[in-house]
């Protein structure tokens, strides 16, 4: 059975308090693990939150602060001791490789699986699998920053009414689906389109065309929200976004279910960001992200 959920393994951003630790996200996506931002003491979160080394099969990492980045050689080291029996994947933004090279030979260790480095240094397709597109987009934030969107191929529905009113059944209906068309038959006659799931991952960023970009139309949102909408000033000057802003990037881009984290040590109080996201007109589902939270991707429409 597929399973398609979000594993919150850390909250916090520049500094951890006593209930949120550093960054870390992963996203199980049927028979994948994608690992976003492993911040500084991911390796305990993921033993925390029952996510095993085997797991991962992908690593993105948005940028190198080290709140987002310092988790890396930990969690790079568990992939090797653990011998990980596939190819694991780790794209960054390409003006961090020798941030990246540091974190991955940080101390020694013996190399036993084979991780793939794939930096990334424009807009757009990243990689390609049977089950979903990765894209990344450039991000408004001081040092060089990417956001990620992974989007499913589109498939068809069948309509068993219209299946009936054709008197197809059975064998015949998988095998309208492999050829196209049978017996003048078409697939479209039977089938709708059916809307492949959208994911998007935003972190640290000022508001700009990039993080419009990914949130447009997508089923699940993860995205950073530092500040409270009183402190505005502070999050464009350090390149971040308020509760409010990202909500309204949600509302009007029709995100299904907006994921807020990324909070400053300077609140306490996790119901604001929600009150203020409501206040900024978002009407889907919200949640205000707490560690070793998980959330399920919605159903396709």
């Amino acid at each position: 059975m597929s399973v398609r959920e979000l594993v919150v393994l850390g909250t916090a951003s520049q500094v951890p308090t006593r209930h949120r630790n550093h960054n870390g996200y992963l996203l199980r996506w049927d028979s994948e693990g994608i690992l976003f931002d492993p911040g500084e003491g991911t390796q305990r979160q993921m033993l925390r939150a029952g996510v095993a080394a085997h797991d991962l099969n992908r690593i993105c990492v948005t940028h190198f602060h080290g709140d987002h980045s310092l988790g890396l050689a930990g969690v790079i080291q568990r992939i090797n001791l653990d011998r990980v029996p596939h190819e694991v994947t780790a794209h960054y933004p390409k003006s961090g490789q020798r941030f990246f090279d540091r974190l991955r030979y940080a101390t020694a260790y013996r190399e036993t699986v084979r991780l793939t480095e794939a930096p990334v240094d424009a807009d757009g397709v990243i990689a390609r699998t049977g089950g979903y597109t990765l894209e990344a987009r450039r991000l408004s934030h001081p040092v060089e920053s990417y956001g990620y969107l992974l989007t499913e191929p589109d498939g068809r529905r069948m309509l068993p009414d219209r299946l009936a009113a054709h008197g197809l059944k059975g064998p015949d209906v998988g095998r309208l689906q492999r050829e196209g068309s049978l017996n003048g038959v078409s697939l479209d006659d039977v089938s709708e389109v059916r809307r492949g799931q959208r994911f998007a991952f935003v972190m640290d960023t000022r508001l700009c065309d990039g993080v419009h970009a990914l949130a447009d139309g997508v089923d699940m949102l993860v995205i950073e929200s530092t500040f409270l909408d009183e402190d505005e000033q502070l999050a464009e000057e350090h390149g971040h976004l308020t509760a409010g802003q990202a909500a309204r990037v949600a509302r009007d881009a029709g995100v299904r279910h907006l994921v807020l984290t990324h909070f400053s040590q300077r609140y306490s109080e996790p119901e604001e960001f929600e009150r203020q996201a409501r206040a900024a007109g978002y009407e889907g589902e919200l949640t205000v992200a707490h560690d070793l939270l998980r959330v399920p991707v919605p159903k396709r429409r």
